[in-house]
């Protein structure tokens, strides 16, 4: 299994000098585990840039994983050039709602007057599907989502294939009520995602400090990041969704507080855009993709 990192910040895209050793894009990381079926999870800014290297490799098939319908998850969808085909084959996953299709929620954003384009016009004619409740097949993987604590439906999802697993958990606040030290681990909200992943994702968009004055507001400190992967027994920790208000020089802060609180193995790394994470039965390997060469679209 192969994940590739196309975008790590939260909340609002923010490139600049101050970003760019970790990246500016928001939430969007790429999951292969065959050359047939694609897996996309979330679709930030970050996604544009994907589309390219989609455009050119053409999998069968595309499978687009929302975690939730929060701006920075969704924004880049409209800029992702398998959309605008309309010999692509596109699924988009997310979490069901009592009253409103998955399609009629994300049509309130792809349409006017805040998109040009209504959703309905859109040439890929892309395929939705609520979220299931048990585990599901795309291609040669295994794919489990489940409710997370965060504002609104929201969902995390755990991916296995070949033996190995992925757990990807952007947007979560398990410690809001809970003291993670002191309850048994299935109690911890995500724990059915995380448990036992070779990796995990996982939203630690505040210090410890910070975290005080944003105590309800979805998101974990690198302290909660930490004792939850600790509680799930995941081999490696990869810090994500980064506060945009974090630069390079901040982030690194963060991440020698997540060293001196871990005791597991594999020590907790930030997230990166062009991160490459390898998992293999036992191993989990890290590189950095080549950014890919955009068209000129006007030569």
């Amino acid at each position: 299994m192969r994940a590739r990192v196309w975008g790590c910040r939260g909340s609002l895209a923010s490139p600049g000098r101050r970003t760019v050793r970790y990246g500016g894009n928001t939430s969007c990381v790429e999951v292969r585990v065959d050359d047939d079926h694609r897996l996309v999870l979330d679709a930030g800014s970050g996604i544009r840039s994907l589309g390219y290297t989609l455009e050119a490799e053409a999998p069968r098939a595309i499978h687009v994983l929302l975690t939730h319908l929060h701006l920075d998850h969704l924004q880049g969808l409209a800029f992702f050039l398998p959309f605008w085909r309309d010999d692509a084959e596109l699924h988009i996953w997310g979490p069901a709602s009592p009253t409103r299709s998955l399609a009629d929620r994300i049509a309130s954003y792809l349409s006017p007057p805040l998109f040009p384009v209504h959703l309905s016009e859109v040439p890929s004619r892309p395929v939705f599907h609520d979220i299931p409740d048990g585990p599901w097949a795309i291609g040669g993987a295994t794919v489990t989502g489940a409710s997370v604590s965060h504002q609104g439906p929201t969902a995390g999802f755990r991916i296995e294939a070949g033996g190995c697993s992925l757990a990807y958990i952007p947007d979560h606040e398990p410690a809001r009520g809970t003291d993670m030290r002191r309850v048994e681990p299935e109690w911890i909200s995500g724990h059915s995602i995380a448990a036992g992943a070779d990796v995990l994702f996982h939203d630690a968009q505040y210090t410890d400090a910070e975290y005080r004055n944003h105590v309800g507001w979805g998101h974990s400190s690198v302290g909660h990041a930490v004792a939850f992967a600790s509680a799930s027994r995941v081999r490696q920790l990869i810090l994500f969704h980064h506060d945009p208000s974090h630069t390079d020089a901040d982030l690194e802060v963060m991440r020698n507080e997540a060293l001196a609180g871990w005791e597991g193995q594999g020590a907790p790394r930030l997230a990166s855009d062009d991160m490459v994470v390898d998992i293999e039965a036992g191993a989990v390997a890290f590189s950095t993709a080549e950014e890919p060469e955009l068209p000129l679209l006007l030569a």
